[in-house]
């Protein structure tokens, strides 16, 4: 590789960048079509007050400047605003007896099957701005929101499973009982920006089908990926059912958790603003926390295992959406033994990514959403050099305004950020271990326990791994690289990963409680719950059977 390429090669991210001319037809976004929007107790209404400007990572050349495009304006609420959404989410509530909390449940899927209906009527514009808000390329985007419509759908389905179990009557001891789920009351969710759509949507959904009420505080980036369905929402749920708020998360989130009217938070973010929330609820055991928090998920390339699933997994898990994954594989270590083997194949696997704006075919590096993170990037790759490590792969850490080539990091030190940081973005450190005892102190004194990946071909040693690892985190992956789905399965994480578990059946239970009405099984009881069931006089205590 010639001395020159990594500026060879920051000409060419620089290239990379639009004019606006240049910007295909139909991918580009309108900036005044969604701008200052917002969703307040059943009606879709233009704000008036503040705004704040929403800028792309994908920067726009205009002569010799280059400088993130202007993708439209956002809402920045003052305090008696959010106050008002909260207050329309709490009426619709109604401590518990309002219409939408006391539906039935075949009237609460009815509402969201209406919705999603309504949702894929706006795929191809929440695509676009999945594109221009947060970088995500065309395919990802795509996939984005169709898993989104399939989770949605797939919970429909897991509620009336549920139901049709909750539907039977139980006797014990003398007793006859109907045991269903019940809601919590009043959910704030708060979704992260790297899923702005889907991992909101995963705890959005299964609080709004269980009944109850929510507030919802779009990320940062991403905040205008929401605003097509707007009307969707209020069209299809009852006012104050579904309320969307806008502003900095330090000044609008702190009135709402202190008034105390928040039962349920539904948050994916950092464990340090998870504490601070909780912190600021003046009775925090009477909210329920469902959380997604940090990860720093390791590999253990082993001396048996096999480099070309390695080296494939390893770079999906690593780089997918430039490493902006909760789930993304975040450290790696390697045996010595094959350390220098790993590194070659891996690096040149790196190089070999393309890189562009998002709607370009076949695009795997595209430009990062938030402010001076390839500064930040750039800060913890020197730290790790001045530790001792080095950049392997040619280019590596290159960077033009929001592009960041991936860089991969050798050997990394123990003292050195990387080793314990979770730097969510394309920077991938490698370390050499002699024996696994190194990667198992690793991962039991790390302070974050979501999942690994084990690269191997002996059962004996994989199995004493897996038995010793399973205390530790929530998921082993076994020659394939950390992820979420299928969405069937449980997701969650230990120590300061997680708190509560979302998969689409658990996710019904995570916003919903077990509720019975229960009665000594005498005739006289027996005749009254039979009168209210057969006359239909309850939506809670009932037979229906939903197919």
């Amino acid at each position: 590789m010639p001395d020159n390429f990594s500026q060879t090669l920051a000409e060419r991210l620089s290239s990379a960048f639009p004019a606006p001319q240049d910007v295909p037809a139909g991918v580009r976004p309108d900036p005044s079509a969604y701008e200052r929007l917002f969703l307040l107790d059943g009606k879709v209404r233009a704000w008036e007050g503040e705004v704040s400007e929403v800028t792309s990572p994908i920067c726009l050349r205009q002569g010799e400047s280059c400088e993130r495009a202007h993708i439209g304006n956002a809402p920045v609420m003052d305090e008696a605003a959010v106050m008002a959404a909260l207050n329309a989410a709490v009426r619709a509530w109604d401590n518990g007896h309002g219409a939408w909390p006391i539906a039935s449940v075949g009237r609460r899927i009815e509402a969201v099957e209406a919705f999603v209906v309504r949702m894929i009527q706006s795929r191809d514009e929440v695509v676009r701005l999945l594109m221009w808000e947060i970088g995500k390329n065309l395919d990802d985007s795509r996939k984005e929101f169709d898993r989104t419509v399939e989770y949605i759908r797939r919970t429909v389905d897991a509620l009336k499973d549920l139901d049709r179990t909750n539907s039977r009557f139980a006797f014990d001891s003398g007793v006859v009982a109907q045991i269903r789920r019940s809601p919590l009351g009043v959910c704030l969710s708060m979704g992260p920006f790297n899923y702005p759509l889907n991992e909101t949507y995963t705890t959005l959904i299964p609080a709004l089908i269980m009944g109850n009420t929510v507030v919802v505080k779009p990320p940062k980036f991403g905040t205008l990926v929401h605003q097509p369905l707007l009307h969707a929402f209020a069209e299809c749920f009852p006012p104050g059912v579904v309320n969307f708020i806008y502003g900095p998360g330090g000044r609008i989130i702190e009135p709402i958790m202190r008034s105390g009217k928040i039962d349920v938070l539904a948050f994916i973010g950092t464990s340090r603003v998870a504490d601070l929330l909780n912190q600021q609820h003046p009775r925090p055991h009477r909210m329920r926390g469902v959380l997604g928090l940090d990860a720093k998920n390791p590999a253990l390339v082993m001396p048996d295992a096999d480099l070309d699933t390695a080296v494939r997994e390893s770079l999906v898990g690593a780089l997918s959406f430039n490493g902006q994954r909760c789930t993304a594989l975040k450290i790696f270590f390697v045996h010595e033994s094959i350390a220098e083997k790993f590194l070659a194949r891996f690096s040149d696997a790196v190089t070999a990514l393309p890189f562009g704006m998002p709607w370009a075919d076949g695009v795997r590096v595209t430009p990062l959403p938030e402010t001076d993170k390839t500064a930040i990037l750039n800060t913890y790759v020197e730290d790790a050099k001045a530790k001792g490590a080095r950049v392997v792969n040619p280019g590596g850490g290159t960077s033009c305004q929001t592009l960041y080539f991936p860089a991969v990091v050798y050997p990394v030190s123990p003292e050195a950020t990387l080793y314990d940081k979770e730097q969510f973005g394309p920077v991938v450190p490698v370390l050499p271990y002699r024996d696994e005892s190194e990667f198992l102190d690793f991962v039991t004194n790390s302070n974050f326990g979501q999942q690994v990946s084990l690269f191997g071909n002996d059962p004996v040693r994989i199995a004493g791994l897996v038995d010793k690892l399973a205390n530790q985190v929530c998921r082993i992956n076994l020659n394939s690289q950390c992820q979420r789905g299928p969405d069937s399965m449980p997701f969650t994480g230990r120590k300061d990963s997680a708190e509560a578990t979302l998969s689409i059946s658990d996710a019904l239970r995570c916003f919903s409680i077990r509720t019975l009405v229960a009665a000594e099984s005498n005739p006289a009881n027996r005749e009254l719950i039979e009168k209210i069931v057969s006359g239909r006089h309850s939506s809670f205590l009932n037979t229906d059977f939903i197919l």
